[in-house]
């Protein structure tokens, strides 16, 4: 892998998503940075070694052209003092020069355009690094936050509470059962007790109705006490 396949793939990190499913967040975003830098390093070394190359083949470029225009005309010179084959071998060579020189142009081209490219991705890295290091000083001050809030939660009984009122509700509960429970039974037996009483009242009246015409009928019979007592 190129270090601008490097820097692609690192650009196009999604370290959010990454974040959101990491168990310990701190330690995917201090991977992702380590990553980044020494990609950043890499690269730096890279563009520097790129940009001494480019000197190179403009200096290369530049003599080879040079060279193309001194045999050139020294082919002329030696045509004009009648030495045609040494003009012809100084012309083979300013020609050959010159297809230096060409090519050279050609590689000084393409490698300028790479180092455009490092150059762009270098500064899209490094604000890539200074997000994440803005990620990493929030996530560490919320981390900080979070743990106090769980120390507090410790140390106050608060991380606790939570089953002591559960426990508390679920007794409540059951007392009021009870209570709701005895009501119900005293009310049943109210009831009962009415119940009773209206039956026993029933049964008295009877009882002295029985009574009376008992009575009746004993002093109507001849010889009753009652009629003894009236004759």
């Amino acid at each position: 892998m190129t270090i601008l396949d490097r820097l692609s793939r690192l650009l196009r990190a999604n370290v959010n998503d990454l974040i959101s499913r990491a168990e310990d967040p701190g330690k995917i975003i201090e991977q992702a940075l380590r990553d980044m830098r020494a990609a950043y390093a890499e690269a730096r070394s890279e563009v520097a070694d790129a940009m001494s190359q480019n000197a190179k083949l403009e200096r290369e470029a530049s003599t080879n052209r040079r060279l193309g225009s001194e045999y050139e005309k020294k082919a002329e010179e030696a045509l004009r003092g009648g030495s045609e084959e040494l003009a012809r071998e100084a012309l083979r060579r300013a020609q050959n020069a010159r297809d230096l020189a060409t090519g050279f142009e050609e590689q000084l081209g393409q490698q300028t355009q790479t180092v455009e490219q490092l150059k762009t991705q270098l500064r899209a890295l490094e604000a890539k690094i200074d997000e994440m290091e803005s990620k990493k000083s929030l996530l560490a001050a919320r981390q900080k936050t979070a743990q106090a809030g769980a120390t507090l939660d410790r140390v106050s009984g608060f991380d606790k509470a939570g089953g002591a009122m559960d426990a508390f509700e679920e007794m409540e509960a059951k007392v009021q059962g009870l209570e709701d429970r005895n009501r119900a039974m005293s009310d049943l037996r109210q009831d009962n007790d009415f119940d009773a009483q209206l039956k026993d009242l029933g049964r008295g009246r009877e009882l002295d109705d029985a009574f009376a015409a008992l009575k009746a009928k004993v002093q109507g019979e001849p010889g009753s006490a009652g009629e003894k007592s009236g004759g």
